[in-house]
Formats: structure tokens, sequence, C-alpha cells
């Protein structure tokens, strides 16, 4: 089977590659271009480790064939900091305790800044409702609501 030329951007920064035509997207970023910040947890969209941010909507990278981004910007969790120091949302959730395996973790984040890229300020059945799709089974989810609602507040209050 011929391998299949992609050209996009990641993370603000133009990438090409080859893949097979099956190939998701998230085996490319961690099996071809070593961005393995991005998790597999399911392979079947169920658990959100994977998300990522194509063209700034949330998906799961599992799902998305890799040859169909050509052209498309993809956001991934190397991509959220801010240089060399924590994007607001990663340092919220460093300081609510709201990690412990690290396994949904980028996913979580990256749903995070989805949510406030839409919604600045959401209430906190909007971020549980905007969370489902991200499982965590070591933290429960409190920590990760008051993360949220922190970095909404330092995003939109910056020090």
């Amino acid at each position: 089977m011929s391998k299949l030329h992609v050209e996009t951007s990641i993370n603000g920064e133009a990438v090409e590659f080859l893949c097979e035509p099956q190939q998701s997207l998230l085996e490319v970023l961690r099996e071809e271009l070593d961005r393995t910040g991005t998790k597999e947890g399911c392979g079947t969209g169920d658990c959100g480790a994977c998300s990522v941010l194509l063209d700034g909507r949330l998906v799961c990278s599992c799902l998305v064939l890799a040859a169909e981004t050509t052209g498309h910007e993809i956001t991934t969790i190397e991509g959220i900091a801010q240089g060399d120091g924590l994007h607001p949302i990663q340092q919220a959730y460093l300081d609510n305790a709201a990690l412990q395996c690290g396994i949904c973790t980028p996913g979580l984040v990256v749903a995070t800044k989805a949510l406030l890229d839409k919604n600045p300020n959401p209430d906190e059945e909007t971020i549980r409702y905007w969370i489902a799709g991200n499982l965590c089974r070591c933290t429960g989810y409190d920590k990760i609501v008051r993360a949220i609602q922190d970095a909404a507040g330092r995003l939109s209050h910056p020090a």
C-alpha cells in the first residue's frame, strides 16, 4: 500500500509527513512525529485522552485519519504552553492538584482550552458537560472542575 503525503500545521509549525491511509492522527503524532504528549487511552474515542484541537475544534485524534488533516491546523498539548512557561490552564491544574497519573491530563487540558476559548466564564454545569468526554480514574472530577474555574479566572483577570 502506498503512503500518502500530508502537509499540515501542528502547533503553528508547518509539518509534512507520509502515512498509511488507515493511520489515525494519534498514531502519526506519537509514532511518526514523536509528539508523545497526546496519550492513547482507549483507541475508540471514548476516553478523551487523545484530545487535540483541529482548526480550533475539540476532536479525539484516535478517530481522525491523519490523511484528512492536509491543510488544517492541529494543536496538541505541546502547543498549549506559552514559551518556556506553563499556560494558565496548565498552572491551574497543577495548583489545584487536578492531575495524578497523567494519562487523562493532556486531553483534559486541551478540552479546557477549547471550552475557555469558546466560553471564557462557564458555570459548573457547562464545565461538567464539556469535559464529559474525558475520563479520569484517579482524581475524581471536583478538582478538575475547580482547576477549570481557576483557569477561567486567571485568563479573564491576568496578573
